[in-house]
C-alpha cells in the first residue's frame, strides 16, 4: 500500500492527516497518510529508512526551511520562495521539494480582493510567510513584513499606527498566535485601526474564527481563515505526487 505523510513538530492537531485519509476513503484510493512528528529535523533520515514505501510528504512548521538541505532538487518556485511544503519521491530515490502554499493562498484570497487592496502587511517571517510574500507580489501588491524583531525591510509591531493601517489594507497573519488551544492570543497589531476597507486573512484554521478575525470583523473588516488555502495546497500536492 502506498504511504504519504506530514513532517512537522507537535502536529497531532494537523489538518493534513484527516484531509487525506478522508480523500483516500472517498475516492477509493489504496493509500495511508501518517504524521511524522519530529522534535529535530536531524531525525528525517530515520523516517526515510523506516518507511521505504513513502511516495510523498507534506512539510509544516517548523521545517519548511530546515528540510531544504536534505533534498536533492528544488522546483524553481520553491527555490525562489526559500521554503518547501511538499516533497515528491522519485523512483531513483531522489527527493524533490515543491511549494504549494503560494498556490493555495493565491486562490483562497483572490475572490476577496477589492480594487483598493494594493498594499499588504505580513505578520510573521517564517516559512509560510515566504510563500505568502511570493503570492502577494505576484498579485501586484506592495508588501511589508512585520515581526517582533525589527530588521532591514521588516517593521516592528510597535511601528504600526493609524497611518500604516490606512495605507496597508490587507493584513495576513502567518504567526501561530491564536491557534487552539491558545485561542485568546493574537499578534500585537493596533486593532483599533481596522476598518471596512481591510481584508484580514489568518492562515490559522483551528479555531475557524480567531481572536484577530473576531476583532477585525467587529470593526467591519472582511475576514478569511486558512481552511480553503489548506485544501487547495493539499490538492496541488496530490497532483505533484501523481504527475
Amino acid at each position: 500500500m502506498l504511504k504519504y505523510g506530514l513532517l512537522g513538530k507537535n502536529i497531532s492537531y494537523s489538518f493534513s492527516r484527516g484531509y487525506f485519509t478522508e480523500k483516500f476513503r472517498r475516492e477509493g484510493i489504496s493509500a495511508t497518510y501518517e504524521n511524522f512528528d519530529l522534535q529535530d529535523i536531524s531525525k528525517f533520515s530515520e523516517v526515510l529508512k523506516k518507511n521505504p514505501e513513502l511516495q510523498g510528504l507534506n512539510v509544516t512548521i517548523p521545517y519548511k526551511e530546515q528540510i531544504i538541505p536534505f533534498l536533492d532538487e528544488l522546483d524553481p518556485v520553491a527555490a525562489e520562495i526559500g521554503a518547501v511544503n511538499t516533497i515528491k519521491f522519485i523512483n531513483n530515490g531522489q527527493l524533490i521539494g515543491y511549494n504549494t502554499d503560494h498556490f493555495g493562498f493565491t486562490e483562497a484570497i483572490r475572490p476577496h480582493l477589492k480594487e483598493h487592496h494594493k498594499k499588504a502587511l505580513i505578520l510573521g517571517t517564517g516559512g509560510a510567510s515566504k510563500a505568502v510574500h511570493y503570492a502577494l507580489k505576484a498579485l501586484g501588491m506592495e508588501v511589508r513584513f512585520v515581526s517582533r524583531t525589527p530588521a532591514e525591510k521588516v517593521l516592528s509591531y510597535y511601528e504600526l499606527n493609524k497611518s500604516t493601517f490606512s495605507e496597508y489594507t490587507v493584513i495576513v497573519n502567518c504567526t501561530p498566535l491564536g491557534t487552539f488551544p491558545g485561542t485568546d492570543q493574537f499578534p500585537p497589531v493596533p486593532t483599533d485601526f481596522f476598518s471596512s476597507k481591510h481584508l484580514v486573512f489568518d492562515l490559522i484554521y483551528n479555531p475557524p474564527v480567531t481572536k484577530l478575525m473576531e476583532i477585525a470583523r467587529s470593526k467591519g473588516a472582511t475576514v478569511v481563515n486558512g481552511q480553503r488555502m489548506l485544501e487547495l495546497q493539499a490538492e496541488k500536492a496530490w497532483d505533484i505526487w501523481n504527475s
